[in-house]
C-alpha cells in the first residue's frame, strides 16, 4: 500500500524524536560501565518493568503470535509456553531476588559468586560469555527477519540494491535502515537511552493496541467470525488430538498444522510443560531480561519488577494480536485460500494492518509497531556487549583502563555484534524456524547446567562448562545434520546430552572451594540439595536460617501461571465477544491476584 503524507510525517517525526532523546541522555550513560549498562542501578523498579515489557513487545514475536492464533485458535494461546512465556512467573516468585543479591553487572560476572575464580570458575565464566554472544546474535537475526517483512508491506519504495554480484532485497534493505537507526541511539545512550525511549515506545504501543482492538470489534461480528473458523477454534482446552478441521475453509492451514507436528496436541503440551518448568527454573538467558533484574535497586525491587512486567505486557499485546487475527480471518480468508500452498502465514499481520487502519491512525500504529521492534532490538544491543567489554576485556585484557576507554569500546563491540547478527538474519527464511531454534534447541543447551547451579551444591565450574558446551554444540549441530527434526522434539535429546556433560564434569573433578560455596549459599539462599554446605555455614553463623520456601514458591508459581494465562486470553475473549468465558477468566485473574498479594507480594524480602 502507499502511505499518505500524514502517516509518513508521523513516522519520520517519531524517529527523529527517538534519536534526540537518545543523544540528550547519552551524558548520563558515559560515566562508567555501571551507568552505561545498568543505569547506575538508580532507575525505579516500575520504570524498569515498563521498559522490560516494551522490550518483550517485539514485532517479530507479535507476527508469530498472530499466525498461531489464526491457525490454532484459542488453543494457540498454549504455544507461547514454548518460550516459555511464564518464566517471568518463576522470576518474580523467587529467581529475580536470588539473582539480584549478587550485585553483579552481567550473568557471567554473577557466576563468580557461584563458582569462584579458580580454573573451573574461569571456564564457567568463559562459556556463559560465549553463550551470551550466541544468543544475542541469534535474537538479532530473529528480529531482523521480522522487521524486513513488516516494512515492505507498508513503505512504497523499492530499495532493492545490487552490491557486487549480490542482490540485496528491498526487504533486507528496509531492515538494515531501521536497524542502523536503532543501533545509533542505543550505542550512544546505553541503558539510560534504552529505558527512556522504551517508556515512550511503550505508551505509543499501548495506544496502537487499543486502536486495533476497537477497530476489530467494530468491523467483525460474532456471526461473521463463526462463518470462517472451524469447529473448536474458540475452545481453549483440548483433547488427545487438536481436532481443528480446516479442510472446507482453507486447506493449506490443515497442511501447516501437519507440518508443524501439532496434531497430537496433548503430547506437545506435555513436552512444553516438561521443558517450560526446567527452562524457567534455569533462569533468564544472558540478555536484556537479566540485565533489567541486575539494574534494580534491591532483590525485593527485582521481584516486583518482573511481576509488574507481566501485568503491563500481556493484555495490550494480545488485544492487538486478537484484533489483527479476526480482521484477517473475516476479510482475507478468501484471498489467502486463493494463494494455495504459497501462503506466508507470517505476512498475515501486515496484510491486516495495511488494509483496515485509516490514515493518521495508521501512522500512529506504524510507529507503535516500529517502536516494538526498536525496543526489543535496542535491549539486545545494550545487553550483549556488556559480556565482551566487562567480562573479557576489563577482566582479562585491560582491567585498569579508563571509563572513557571502556565506553568507547562498548560502542564498537555493539556495532560489531549488530553486523554479525544481521549477516545471520539475511539467511533466515522463516520467523517460525528461528523461533523454534531459539526456544527449543538453544534453550535446551542452556537448561541443565543452569538448573543444577541453583539446586545442587556438588555442581561445580567444570560441570557448568562441560554442560553448557555440550548443550551449545548439540543445539547447533542437530539442526545442521537433521534439518527435518522438530525443534521441540529434539529438546529432550539436547537436555540429556547437556545433563550428562554437567554431571560428569562435576563428579570427575573436585568440588568448588568451601568458602565460595558458603558465601553463595548464605548470600543467595536458594533451596535445593545444600545440606553439606548448610551445616558448614551454621558453624560460622549459628543463627543462619535455611530457605524452607520451596513448597510456597512452587505453589505461587502455579498460581502465577494461571494469573499470567488469564491476562493472555482475556483480550482474545473480549475481541471475539465470548463474554461468559471472559467473565470466568476475569474471575481467575482476580482470585489469583488476591492469592499472589497474600502469599507472594506481602512476603517479599531483600
Amino acid at each position: 500500500m502507499n502511505l499518505q503524507p500524514l502517516d509518513i510525517g508521523i513516522v519520520i517525526g517519531y524517529l527523529v524524536l527517538t534519536l534526540v532523546i537518545g543523544f540528550l541522555i547519552s551524558n548520563r550513560a558515559s560515566k562508567n560501565l555501571d551507568s552505561y549498562f545498568l543505569g547506575g542501578r538508580k532507575i525505579p523498579w516500575y520504570i524498569l518493568a515498563i521498559s522490560n515489557a516494551s522490550g518483550m513487545f517485539d514485532i517479530t514475536g507479535t507476527m508469530w503470535f498472530v499466525s498461531i492464533l489464526f491457525i490454532y485458535g484459542l488453543k494457540g494461546a498454549w504455544l507461547p509456553w514454548m518460550w516459555p512465556i511464564w518464566n517471568q512467573v518463576f522470576l518474580m516468585v523467587f529467581l529475580a531476588g536470588w539473582l539480584r543479591r549478587s550485585n553483579a553487572m552481567t550473568g557471567a560476572e554473577w557466576l563468580k559468586t557461584r563458582f569462584g575464580e579458580d580454573r573451573g570458575g574461569r571456564l564457567s565464566h568463559l562459556i556463559i560469555v560465549i553463550f551470551a554472544i550466541f544468543s544475542v546474535i541469534g535474537f538479532i537475526a530473529y528480529t531482523f527477519s521480522g522487521i524486513g517483512k513488516f516494512a515492505t508491506s507498508f513503505f512504497p519504495w523499492d530499495l532493492t540494491t545490487e552490491v557486487g554480484n549480490r542482490i540485496i532485497s528491498s526487504e533486507n534493505m528496509y531492515a538494515l535502515l531501521i536497524i542502523g537507526f536503532t543501533t545509533l541511539y542505543t550505542i550512544k545512550g546505553g541503558m539510560y537511552s534504552v529505558v527512556a525511549t522504551e517508556i515512550m515506545q511503550y505508551l505509543v504501543m499501548i495506544i496502537s493496541c487499543f486502536i486495533v482492538g476497537v477497530i476489530a470489534m467494530n468491523l467483525v461480528t460474532p456471526v461473521q467470525l463463526n462463518a470462517v473458523i472451524p469447529a473448536g477454534w474458540k475452545d481453549l482446552f483440548f483433547g488427545w488430538k487438536l481436532n481443528l478441521d480446516w479442510s472446507n475453509l482453507i486447506p493449506t492451514v490443515k497442511s501447516k498444522i501437519s507440518a508443524d507436528g501439532y496434531e497430537f496436541f496433548s503430547i506437545i503440551f506435555m513436552i512444553m510443560i516438561f521443558k517450560g518448568i526446567l527452562v524457567s527454573i534455569a533462569g533468564p538467558v544472558p540478555s536484556y531480561d537479566l540485565q533489567r533484574i541486575l539494574s534494580t535497586r534491591s532483590p525485593r525491587d527485582a521481584a516486583r519488577m518482573t511481576g509488574f512486567t507481566s501485568l503491563v505486557l500481556f493484555f495490550p499485546r494480545f488485544l492487538l494480536v486478537a484484533g489483527i487475527t479476526v480482521l484477517v480471518l473475516v476479510y482475507f480468508s478468501p484471498k489467502l485460500n486463493s494463494m494455495g500452498a504459497d501462503i506466508d502465514f507470517e505476512m498475515i499481520f501486515p496484510y491486516a494492518v495495511s488494509n483496515f487502519i485509516p490514515t493518521g491512525l495508521l501512522g500512529i500504529l506504524l510507529i507503535g509497531l516500529i517502536a516494538a521492534f526498536m525496543s526489543t532490538f535496542s535491549a539486545y544491543v545494550n545487553a550483549g556487549p556488556a559480556y565482551i567489554v566487562n567480562d573479557i576485556y576489563k577482566k582479562y585484557i585491560n582491567p585498569n583502563a579508563t571509563n572513557r576507554r571502556y565506553i568507547r569500546l562498548s560502542y564498537w563491540v555493539s556495532f560489531i555484534v549488530v553486523i554479525v547478527g544481521v549477516c545471520f538474519g539475511i539467511f533466515i527464511h522463516s520467523i517460525d524456524s528461528a523461533t523454534k531454534w531459539i526456544v527449543s534447541s538453544l534453550y535446551g543447551g542452556y537448561t541443565a547446567a543452569n538448573v543444577l547451579k541453583w539446586i545442587w551444591w556438588r555442581f561445580n565450574g567444570y560441570g557448568y562448562f562441560w554442560g553448557m558446551l555440550s548443550g551449545l554444540v548439540t543445539s547447533i549441530f542437530i539442526p545442521l545434520f537433521f534439518p527435518e527434526a522438530s525443534a521441540l522434539n529434539t529438546f529432550p535429546i539436547i537436555l540429556l546430552i547437556s545433563s550428562a556433560g554437567s554431571v560428569a564434569g562435576s563428579l570427575l573433578t573436585a568440588p568448588d572451594n568451601d568458602n565460595v560455596l558458603k558465601n553463595f549459599y548464605s548470600t543467595v539462599r536458594p533451596w535445593g540439595f545444600w545440606d553439606p554446605i548448610y551445616k558448614k555455614v551454621l558453624t560460622d553463623q549459628p543463627d543462619f536460617k535455611k530457605n524452607t520456601n520451596f513448597k510456597r514458591d512452587m505453589a505461587n508459581s502455579i498460581i502465577g501461571i494461571a494469573w499470567q494465562m488469564s491476562m493472555l486470553v482475556m483480550p482474545i475473549y473480549l475481541v471475539i465477544r465470548e463474554y461468559i468465558s471472559l467473565a470466568v477468566t476475569l474471575g481467575v485473574f482476580l482470585v489469583t491476584s488476591f492469592l499472589l498479594k497474600i502469599y507472594w507480594y506481602d512476603k517479599l524480602e531483600d
